[in-house]
């Protein structure tokens, strides 16, 4: 590639913690900026300056890339506005090209996201009103009208909001051909606005709300009645329903619906098409925890069921396979993954390791700030050990002190097959002594010349601390299970950037 200008993570530099590190690959940094974007200001990093690294990193990748890139973030880490951001900013760069209309209607897969894209595309292209959008990119407008047909009437209803771009503005600029006269139809009652009404919790709620009542136990019933006849008519969906375990619980939804929502919540088939990112499932635990109620713990138990039914196709590793988990609690791991989310860049990393952890046989994991401590939990849970290593965080502090892993299992003479570093690769020496993780992980080669180092990355800020053109060192980014995937492909002699190339667009 003509951009790549130095040898892969070779180039040496001071991370944002001022450690030594090394640069990576625009290549690799665009795919690990991208995957770690919650679009909301980090510890070492603003959103503003995220996206403008994005497109900074986007000037010197290849357009194919960038599309594969977007579609594996949007189908594989179930990401949705960063998918739409890369779309629009192709359709800057690459003006012209098949590839942006492809992207586009592949990362549309929800029919408010077609308003959302525009209203990216208004900010990118400093368009101030909708009238501005006249002049939309060709290659956007034929990816949106695709993406027209591919939605019904009850998906178009469910999120025809009165946002600044409507569903009916949309319509007038990107003006979708209708594949058939029921379709037309649609349209139609886009633009005069007669959609039908969707029945969904929402609206099933509200209604019931709004009614006078003589009293507010009167009140109660009917709300009571009303979770459960939306539990009884499988209205709730799958995140809908994780989402309101403590509504259910505090409107004293009967025990027979909750063991019905248990059922549902552990059902195999319900848990793999709900596609729901590690770290919901932990967000609906720590809702429940607070609640004072005598079926609270039938619904965590069936969270933890189904944290473990959603990676049961998760290869793990033989008897004989030992692995080593360091989760960073560090300070700068305490950033939020959106700004009204209780989870934090730590519980994504401890999230990752305890599914990890679930799925091997041999296995020792710790924490490591200051210090590094091994802790040893049962194998059978997960979200219980996510928070049982929460709460230890404060034992090791909030440095970035990573090589006290390495230094460990040298002093211990450890031979472990798998290092596995769940971390923003921010680390650094806070004991103003001359120890660095790269040279550690060269000391211990000499021990464990089979080892391989796996380094999680959950931030994506474009350094490593050790280089990644050394052998058995891989980088693996993204807070989505699915990236272990990604290092079943390196097990079988891929790269992580060899599996997003492998995308068919």
């Amino acid at each position: 590639m003509k951009f790549n200008l130095f040898t892969q993570g070779t180039q040496k530099v001071t991370n944002h913690a001022g450690g030594p590190a090394y640069r990576i690959t625009p290549e690799l940094e665009l795919y690990t900026s991208v995957v770690t974007a919650s679009l909301n200001d980090q510890f070492y990093e603003g959103t503003g300056e995220r996206l403008a690294r994005i497109r900074r990193l986007m000037d010197q990748n290849d357009p194919a890339f960038i599309a594969r890139l977007a579609v594996y973030a949007r189908e594989k880490m179930y990401m949705r506005s960063v998918p739409m951001v890369l779309a629009v900013e192709m359709a800057q760069r690459f003006s012209g090209n098949a590839l942006v209309g492809k992207t586009v209607a592949r990362v549309i897969q929800r029919a408010d996201e077609i308003t959302e894209m525009l209203a990216y595309y208004t900010l990118a292209n400093e368009r101030t009103r909708v009238k501005k959008l006249h002049k939309l990119s060709k290659q956007v407008q034929k990816g949106l009208a695709q993406a027209f047909n591919h939605f019904d009437e009850y998906q178009f209803a469910k999120y025809n909001r009165k946002t600044a771009i409507t569903l009916k503005d949309a319509l007038f600029l990107v003006h979708p051909k209708a594949k058939d006269e029921t379709q037309q139809e649609l349209f139609n009652k886009i633009v005069n606005n007669t959609l039908s009404v969707p029945y969904t919790w929402e609206t099933s709620l509200s209604a019931v709300g709004q009614q006078s009542y003589s009293s507010e136990t009167q009140k109660q019933a009917a709300m009571r009645q009303a979770w459960e006849d939306l539990i009884l008519s499988n209205q709730l969906g799958y995140m809908a329903t994780m989402r309101n375990l403590r509504n259910l619980l505090q409107n004293d939804v009967g025990a027979t619906y909750i063991r019905m929502v248990c059922e549902h919540l552990t059902n195999a088939t319900a848990v793999q098409h709900s596609k729901q990112l590690p770290f919901r499932y932990l967000a609906a635990y720590r809702e429940l925890k607070g609640v004072v109620h005598g079926l609270t713990g039938q619904l965590m138990q069936a969270l933890e069921t189904a944290v473990k039914t959603s990676v049961q196709h998760l290869k793990g590793f033989d008897a004989n396979t030992r692995v080593v988990i360091a989760c960073d609690v560090s300070g700068s791991m305490q950033f939020p993954v959106s700004p009204k989310s209780k989870i934090m860049g730590y519980d994504i990393g401890l999230m990752l390791g305890m599914i990890l952890q679930h799925k091997c046989q041999h296995v020792i994991s710790g924490l490591f700030g200051d210090t590094w401590k091994t802790v040893a939990l049962p194998g059978d849970s997960i979200l219980s050990n996510v928070d049982a290593f929460y709460r230890r965080a404060g034992e090791v502090g909030y440095s970035t002190n990573g090589y006290l892993v390495l230094a460990d299992l040298i002093r211990r003479h450890y031979v472990a097959d798998k290092v596995m570093m769940f971390t923003d690769c921010q680390l650094w020496n806070s004991n103003n002594t001359q120890d660095t993780f790269a040279q550690h992980w060269y000391q211990y080669k000499k021990i464990a010349p089979n080892a391989k180092l796996y380094l999680f990355d959950l931030q994506g800020l474009g350094t490593t601390p050790v280089t990644l053109h050394q052998k058995d060192v891989y980088l693996i980014s993204g807070w989505s299970d699915k990236i272990f995937e990604v290092m079943e492909a390196i097990e079988n002699g891929q790269s992580a950037l060899a599996h997003i190339h492998n995308i068919t667009l």
